[in-house]
């Protein structure tokens, strides 16, 4: 896809500093090339305790830095923090997808981008988590909003990443690069949930680190 193909994109107050935070590869392997064209100078945080196991939150993780490594895009590795995440989703584990437990989950990775964008002077934050359409686009908003709202100057940008050909072109560079396909959304709940379905189905239960994109 080429550059002039893509819309420009002007983040929130002309700023063109943006802390990006990523929850995947294939989910901001899009929202990095289209913020790379329009000549935006952002960084990379990755912050998702959510993700389980430990195997595959270090597939993914691992998958996001070679991305960024290969386009020179710095890239925050933050701490795992995964027993903080499950004494916060703790009441939580029955919720369904897309439910309260998803709006802790998401407060809790943005409040993190939002402190680490103050403490760094990054005047605006955003998430490659909307893109996906297995998401509420909204949910994730109020969320963003939200973990702004406390420090003053700071905007989360809202822009719909999926309009304006953004969710193929995510399929395409995920498949150009041979993205990990990721098969749940990424906490032990959802694995647990996607299992069930897929047993309901006659499906075998999920293997960690099989499905690439281009390779099937």
């Amino acid at each position: 896809m080429n550059d002039h193909e893509r819309p420009v994109l002007t983040p929130p107050g002309g700023h063109k500093k943006v802390l990006l935070h990523s929850c995947c590869a294939p989910c901001s392997g899009e929202v990095m090339e289209a913020m790379t064209s329009s000549g935006i100078d952002y960084t990379i945080f990755f912050y998702n305790p959510n993700i389980h196991p430990e195997r595959e939150y270090l597939l993914r993780k691992e998958e996001n830095i070679r991305f960024a490594e290969k386009h020179n895009i710095p890239f925050v590795d933050a701490d795992y923090d995964r027993d903080n995440w499950f004494e916060r989703a703790k009441g939580m584990e029955w919720e369904p997808e897309r439910g309260v437990r998803c709006t802790m989950c998401f407060d809790m990775r943005f409040e993190r981008t939002a402190l680490y964008a103050h403490e760094h002077d990054f005047p605006v934050i955003t998430s490659s988590l909307g893109i996906s359409r297995w998401k509420n686009m909204e949910q994730i908003n109020d969320c963003g909003r939200r973990a702004a709202a406390p420090y003053e100057g700071m905007s989360y940008w809202e822009f719909n990443w999926r309009k304006k050909g953004g969710s193929a072109r995510m399929i395409e560079i995920s498949k150009r690069e041979q993205f990990y396909k990721q098969e749940y959304c990424g906490c032990a709940y959802s694995l647990r949930d996607a299992n069930i379905h897929r047993r309901s189905h006659g499906r075998p239960a999920i293997e960690l680190g099989k499905e690439f994109y281009g390779k099937d």
